[in-house]
């Protein structure tokens, strides 16, 4: 299999857009993309558009728009994963020789969907019972607590700590820093999380270009090597649900840890699928970035903080940087790579050389999660 390359990225800032579509934000990140790194649109040789609310062949809505038109384009829905998924499969086709140069986009609208908890899908036990993402995350939340000894100024830690990076990334939603006061002021949503413990709602679209090594060379753009690229879905069953271990991330994580040849601790920086402050020491422990029942105290001892042993959600996470869910797995990647060329800003990490971006989501019965993405990526010297 050929190496993969990621040569360029966009994000359109997240937030609310009432009077732009899906497809408008969509464009706006692909055409950034294409003036950044200065590629005509006929060099495009296929597109994946990541899209769970998007609606029917938003693939060719997005990238019609900004003259891609003709070559195969596939709209992926993957719940959370769905762009996660979308570079997968392009970096599936260049590693295989198919193509050389792909262009991967997520993008969402979740503000024509209304406020609320976001909509799951139909025809499932769980969500009939009224089942929603924030009850699954707050009975995760209280069994870590009690399991643990953590306490909820530990989750309240969490979003401190993400929304202060957030802070400084002018593409985040939420652009300001909180306080522990301010969270804990903040409404309950289900306890034990408080409204700053719960991702926003998002309307955004980001895009990422892959590409082969010749490719890469010839464009001369700076570039960051996809070392691993894994899917994985949720095993399916009936029995007894552990609500602390993301099975699904674990899995995925150790296929991609083989795939790189790496280890946890050869990680720099982790995009992590913070979706709610529990989720950070969830996730963050089946990536083996702590022992089982310990990331609380790793964030509250600062080694998850962009200083520390290892970069947690720099850019400021799905907490201060908002969930299109579509969108979020690309996003993930373009801030990995502007962390990996060395362009974060006040973002960056010092010395990074090796990031990891985890994508993780979808409510089903009978699996923890429907689908989950994980990469890694590394430095080009």
């Amino acid at each position: 299999m050929r190496p993969v390359y990621v040569v360029g990225a966009a994000v359109a800032p997240f937030g609310k857009h009432p009077d732009r579509s899906a497809a408008d934000l969509g464009a706006a990140a692909a055409g950034e993309l294409l003036r950044g790194t200065g590629l005509p649109p006929d060099a495009v040789e296929a597109g994946f558009v990541g899209s769970v609310y998007g609606g029917s062949l938003v693939a060719q809505r997005v990238l019609q728009r900004v003259g891609i038109s003709g070559p195969p384009v596939f709209s992926v829905e993957n719940a959370c994963a769905s762009s996660g998924a979308a570079a997968h499969l392009a970096w599936q086709a260049i590693a295989a020789g198919v193509h050389d140069c792909v262009l991967v986009a997520g993008v969402e609208h979740l503000t024509s969907l209304g406020g609320g908890a976001l909509p799951l899908t139909s025809a499932d036990i769980e969500v009939e019972q009224g089942q929603v993402m924030p009850a699954a995350y707050a009975m995760r939340a209280q069994r870590y607590l009690h399991e643990s000894g953590a306490t909820v100024a530990d989750l309240t830690n969490v979003t401190v700590k993400n929304r202060g990076n957030g802070a400084l990334n002018p593409r985040a939603h939420f652009r300001k820093e909180v306080t522990a006061a301010d969270v804990d002021a903040s409404r309950q949503v289900a306890d034990p999380l408080q409204l700053l413990h719960c991702c926003p709602n998002t309307d955004g679209a980001a895009a990422v270009l892959l590409t082969s090594e010749g490719f890469a060379r010839d464009l001369g753009t700076p570039r960051t090597r996809i070392r691993a690229s894994v899917i994985r879905s949720g095993r399916f069953h009936t029995s007894f649900r552990d609500m602390t271990w993301p099975d699904i991330t674990e899995r995925t994580a150790t296929a991609a840890y083989e795939m790189a040849g790496m280890r946890p601790a050869d990680l720099d920086l982790v995009e992590l699928h913070d979706a709610f402050a529990i989720a950070e020491f969830l996730h963050a422990e089946a990536l083996g970035l702590a022992e089982r029942g310990t990331a609380h105290k790793a964030v509250a001892a600062g080694e998850f903080h962009r200083d520390g042993r290892v970069a947690v959600s720099p850019s400021g996470g799905l907490l201060s940087r908002g969930h299109p869910v579509g969108a979020t797995g690309a996003s993930q990647l373009a801030e990995s790579y502007w962390q990996l060329t060395g362009v974060a800003g006040a973002l960056q990490v010092p010395g990074a050389q090796v990031a990891l971006a985890h994508v993780t989501g979808g409510g089903i019965y009978g699996v923890d999660n429907g689908a989950c993405s994980i990469h890694i990526l590394t430095a080009e010297q």
